[in-house]
């Protein structure tokens, strides 16, 4: 919390923006672009951002619809926007276990997962592409602060964030490099920050906004990035699949392989978060579904280049709180606008920036400030985006509760059938964290021993994501209770920190005085599974000092 007794400068905007991805420079461009063609052209918008480059901690498959980037930059081919792979064929698999497959004929492909007219994109790129579209149009860009409060009114409305101090040491001392954080104030306050935001996750607490929503649900979407050999390199190819090995725990997920440019292609699994087996580990799922031979085919004797992880939300319109709260609203994966049934959330996050845009520029011009901005409900109820998580909203509980061949099959009838207008909502209430099984009832996976070419350790795949933070800082993941790992999740979950993180920051390390709970923070890769996963709720992420965590280049 802040320190009433550190001297902090304050910069004061008309609309301060918490994240540079794709909702939060959405936001921006659309806000600077109505304050323009106003006439209004000292209008102040304040981007803060917690990677050291804008795109360095954006993470996604990805293929991109562009529906929103025509509303926004219709001109962005002119402008040299990266979108330079359009998809020429989709193909669907069930992996029917470690060496057999199905391929899905065309017209049983589930609509959603139809991607004409969408293109191959490292999004990182595309990020750091709007984020030079936002410099042009003057928006004040600050990467490498995170924001780590939010500031109030005195009638408990947003008036802003406070950014985190810089040289803090791990025991909160203040090295000779200290710099306190500032105090960015804003007439409202846009938070963009993405899936499980820490101040967006406050918010919501804060302002009750989730009463009237199902919990949102997540998944850990875990991906590689290979140069493959150019004999193998089919550009515009968009690969998906599910089946083995997530079967064999009862789990459910997917996975992806698109061919991008220059020989390279995008990996990944997502594993939906809702998963109940204690001892399954996402990443080691993600490397021995490598050894598929639908998989391996492409990527053997190639090179891998780059490695991450990111959770997303996956509850889509049942699990979307209320948007706006006294002085903000919440835009993106903040919110939870991804739609699940087309594993897309980069065209609905700028769309709900550009709505929260037009909103609160609307406010701001009668001249009001730090009140409920209500209209950016209403524009997103009249809008496509809202048709656009609505015709999907049954996905992700169908998949939960129905299982993956009764899931697949209402999907199907939903969007193929359907086409969308489904006359029942199915609800799943049960949150993430409450659905694991206890350890001595469960399957324990084999994962077999990786052979450094085509399936690597969690630590080699850190040291390629490019993570770093500052040494002798405070740890950024919070226990609430430091003996709950130990004495509560140990015995009854064999601690699942150990498996479900992506990087290898929990560990439990036993010798003569028992077992101790060890967090190895320097790994963090800022997925927030752990915030999401952990069965006792005892871990919060926040942010660490700005900058730090991973630099992901073309991802």
């Amino acid at each position: 919390m802040q320190d009433e007794q550190i001297e902090r400068e304050s910069m004061e905007f008309d609309v301060v923006i918490v994240g540079g991805g794709p909702s939060g420079l959405a936001t921006a461009i659309r806000l600077r672009q109505l304050a323009l063609e106003a006439g209004n052209e000292e209008f102040m918008v304040c981007v803060v951002e917690k990677g050291s480059e804008f795109g360095a901690h954006t993470l996604s498959g990805a293929v991109i619809e562009p529906r929103a980037l025509n509303e926004l930059i219709p001109d962005w081919k002119e402008k040299g926007a990266p979108l330079n792979v359009p998809v020429t064929e989709d193909r669907v698999y069930y992996l029917n276990s470690k060496t057999r497959s199905t391929k899905t004929p065309n017209g049983l492909i589930p609509a959603p997962m139809h991607n004409e007219g969408n293109y191959i994109v490292s999004l990182g790129n595309v990020v750091r592409w709007m984020a030079e579209q936002a410099e042009e149009l003057e928006v004040m860009m600050f990467p490498g602060f995170a924001a780590s409060d939010i500031l109030y009114n005195d009638d408990g409305s947003v008036r802003g964030v406070l950014t985190g101090d810089m040289g803090v040491a791990a025991d909160g001392s203040q090295k000779p490099s200290y710099e306190p954080g500032y105090e960015l104030l804003a007439k409202y306050t846009v938070f963009a920050e993405g899936c499980r935001g820490h101040l967006g996750k406050r918010l919501i607490s804060r302002f009750d906004l989730d009463k009237d929503s199902d919990p949102q649900h997540y998944g850990i979407g875990i991906k590689e990035l290979w140069e493959i050999d150019s004999s193998k390199h089919e550009p515009g190819v968009v690969m998906h699949g599910l089946g083995w090995p997530l079967t064999e725990t009862g789990s459910t997920g997917g996975w992806w392989l698109y061919h991008d440019e220059n020989n390279q292609v995008s990996f990944g699994l997502v594993i939906d978060l809702a998963y109940n087996n204690p001892y399954l580990s996402p990443f080691d799922e993600m490397q021995r579904l490598k050894t598929h031979p639908v998989i391996k085919q492409v990527l053997e004797g190639g090179k891998r280049l780059s490695y991450g992880a990111r959770a997303l939300t996956k509850g889509g319109l049942n699990s979307l709180p209320k948007l706006t709260f006294p002085g903000g609203v919440l835009v993106g994966d903040d919110a939870g606008f991804l739609n699940p049934a087309k594993i897309k959330g980069t065209h609905t996050s700028m769309k709900s920036g550009i709505l929260a845009a037009e909103a609160v520029f609307e406010a701001l011009q009668a001249g009001r400030q730090h009140d409920e901005v209500t209209s950016y409900t209403k524009k997103f109820q009249d809008s496509w985006l809202y048709e656009d998580n609505k015709a999907a909203r049954n996905f992700a509980p169908a998949m939960h509760r129905l299982g993956l061949f009764m899931g697949g099959a209402f999907t199907f009838i939903e969007h193929n059938l359907l086409k969308g207008k489904m006359p029942l909502t199915i609800h799943d209430n049960t949150p993430d964290y409450k659905a694991l099984d206890k350890a001595s009832t469960s399957y324990k996976p084999d994962y077999p021993k990786p052979d450094g070419k085509l399936t690597f350790d969690k630590l080699s795949s850190v040291f390629i994501s490019n993570t770093n933070h500052a040494e002798d800082q405070p740890v950024h993941l919070k226990l609430t209770d430091p003996t709950v790992p130990v004495e509560v999740n140990l015995p009854i979950y064999a601690e699942p920190a150990q498996r479900y993180c992506p990087a290898g920051v929990y560990e439990v390390v036993k010798d003569a005085e028992g077992a101790k709970f060890v967090i190895n923070a320097q790994n963090c890769v800022h997925c927030k599974t752990c915030d999401i996963k952990d069965p006792s709720q005892n871990i919060t992420w926040v942010t660490p000092e700005g900058g730090g965590g991973p630099n992901y280049p073309n991802m």
